[in-house]
């Protein structure tokens, strides 16, 4: 028995013995401990001769699917880990980078096809645009030596979330908030990454990796996310060895629901531009306000929520504000708001968005709807041009009376140096079914409670997409209620002004909210530009706002079916 003891105690030696050697062949410095957000991380050392590098690069804070607070994010992310093969229990790091001589131990390059309405794309399988993107292996596929280098991931179910969280849209969304992007799509999210010079591969861009296999010396940097959240501490690992610590502080002005470093001024700036388009046309408001956050601002939200909850309670306050920015002038200065049809729009508008609006959000699958809208927007958009013809210009001959004396008045006050004036709206009879009232001494007529109930399935879209819907209350009107711009524009502005606040208490009732500093700076910017664009309106004529307008509605066609690279 005493041998046994003996043999045992000297085999144990022997394998303590062995790993402290190997250990005791890694060594690794980062050429600091603190850096600011974006800024190159450098690491140092010496690892085994012939030995591959693997480092990986860890947030010390993790996130599993439980700590989510988000009413919409905990039942998603529940599905999301059943589907998977993860826990909500189980938990990763918020950031996780492996810096590595040989990328084939962990996944491959492969192909990627994206861009196209989802009918087309056929869930990834085509696209209207091809890439390449670096794919997780399965935890299987991966060898014990590969399993040991991970460092802060350490087992199957950590590895299914990772994979999870960093190739699936909703994952990067709620969790990483990296995003790996070919234009303005995002692709995936950087998990490993080679040396730039070797791969050329596009996610690997500012990443270098230099290692002598002969002598085991090695020299890599890899560039920080940009947007890495204020004062996160990392850990680092040499070929599954500890090997240092640093902390990413913060570059610049942190939004913190936002979860971006982020000028306000620019923002205010973005709003001003926005609120002044959209007070001109009031159509695509919280559309192009979103581009504007994707785009420019690139809204993520906190660890945990997704983007999208906190990028469309943000677009509503320029879609309340804008309108409200340029109410000085259209409803009291130039009285140009018929006020029975942009009310009853509203509150159709309200009702949707508050009530029917929060069954849609639950129920329908929006993606594929938002589709449908897409075609729906497109046949609005060739309809006005339609109405630009000499053909359909003669049909509606109150427009072109009116439009006459709108250039009438143009030329002569160009011609004394003064503004032109505008029209305003004198009603003349007023019901439920029928309001008619003159504009530049046309008469118009339009049904109340038709809008009224058209609003109630706008109001379901604004709520759905944490938009205003002028973009279809606009044609709406010029087309269905053959209304001119300049009196379709005002109430399309009133009805957004009801389906923002509809929006908002909705998702004020489900405990999503903007980022402070991000709805100030929309607020200011876009009250700013709804009091210019109600000024500038006056410079364009019918036609040249109806052209404004399709472009518009094709941009959004464009949008929807996500045939461009750009957004």
């Amino acid at each position: 028995m005493q041998k046994i003891v003996s043999r045992l105690v000297f085999v144990s030696m022997l394998m303590l013995f062995a790993v402290a050697n190997a250990s005791a062949g890694i060594e690794a410095s980062l050429s600091a401990d603190t850096y600011s957000a974006g800024d190159t991380i450098q690491i140092t050392g010496t690892i085994e001769p012939g030995a591959d590098l693997y480092l990986s690069i860890a947030s010390k804070e993790r996130f599993a699917s439980k700590d989510t607070d988000g009413k919409t994010e905990v039942k998603k992310l529940a599905k999301e880990a059943k589907k998977y093969g993860y826990t909500v229990d189980t938990s990763i790091p918020t950031l996780y980078y492996m810096l590595t001589s040989n990328p084939e131990k962990f996944g491959a390059v492969i192909d990627k096809k994206f861009g196209g309405p989802s009918f087309f794309t056929q869930k990834g399988k085509r696209g209207l645009y091809s890439t390449t993107m670096f794919k997780l292996k399965k935890w299987s596929e991966l060898d014990e030596e590969t399993r040991n280098m991970l460092g802060s991931i350490k087992d199957e179910a950590e590895w299914r979330f990772y994979k999870y969280a960093h190739e699936s849209s909703y994952g990067i969304n709620t969790i990483t908030k990296e995003s790996t992007k070919v234009g303005k799509v995002t692709i995936f999210s950087r998990s490993v990454l080679g040396d730039y010079g070797a791969s050329d591969n596009y996610w690997d861009k500012g990443t270098s990796i230099q290692l002598d296999k002969a002598t085991g010396k090695f020299t890599a940097s890899f560039k920080s996310f940009r947007h890495t959240p204020p004062d996160t501490e990392f850990e680092v690992f040499a070929n599954g060895q500890p090997a240092g610590n640093f902390t990413l502080e913060p570059k610049g002005f942190w939004l913190t629901k936002g979860g971006r470093y982020m000028n306000p001024l620019w923002i205010i700036i973005g709003a001003i531009l926005v609120g002044a388009y959209f007070s001109m046309i009031g159509a695509a408001g919280g559309m192009l306000m979103a581009a504007f956050q994707v785009m420019v601002v690139q809204t993520a939200g906190p660890i945990g929520i997704n983007a999208a909850n906190v990028l469309r309670p943000s677009n509503i306050a320029l879609t309340l504000f804008s309108p409200l920015g340029s109410f000085y002038r259209f409803a009291v200065k130039e009285r140009r708001v018929a006020w029975p049809v942009g009310l009853s729009f509203g509150a159709g508008i309200f009702i949707g968005s508050v009530w029917l609006g929060k069954y849609a959000i639950e129920y329908l699958p929006m993606k594929t709807y938002k589709e449908w809208l897409a075609i729906l927007v497109v046949i609005m958009g060739f309809k006005t041009l339609q109405e630009l013809t000499p053909k359909a210009m003669e049909k509606r001959k109150n427009i072109k009376a009116m439009v006459k004396k709108f250039n009438a008045a143009v030329a002569k006050a160009k011609s004394e140096g003064t503004a032109a004036e505008m029209g305003t709206i004198e009603p003349v009879a007023s019901s439920l079914t029928n309001y008619r009232f003159k504009f530049w001494g046309e008469e118009f007529k339009i049904n109340p409670l038709l809008f009224a109930i058209l609003g109630l399935g706008i109001g379901v879209v604004s709520r759905s997409f944490g938009i205003g819907g002028g973009f279809l209350l606009v044609p709406a009107m010029t087309s269905l209620g053959a209304l001119p711009m300049y009196v379709a524009v005002p109430i399309a502005l009133v009805g957004t002004c009801f389906s923002s606040i509809g929006s908002f208490i909705g998702y004020l009732l489900n405990g999503y909210l903007p980022d402070m500093w991000l709805a100030i700076s929309i607020i200011i910017g876009g009250f700013a530009g709804g009091m210019l664009g109600s000024r500038l309106q006056t410079l364009f004529s019918e036609i040249q706002l109806k052209w404004v307008l399709a472009i518009t509605l094709f941009f959004l066609f464009f949008r929807f079916f996500k045939i461009e690279i750009w957004i």
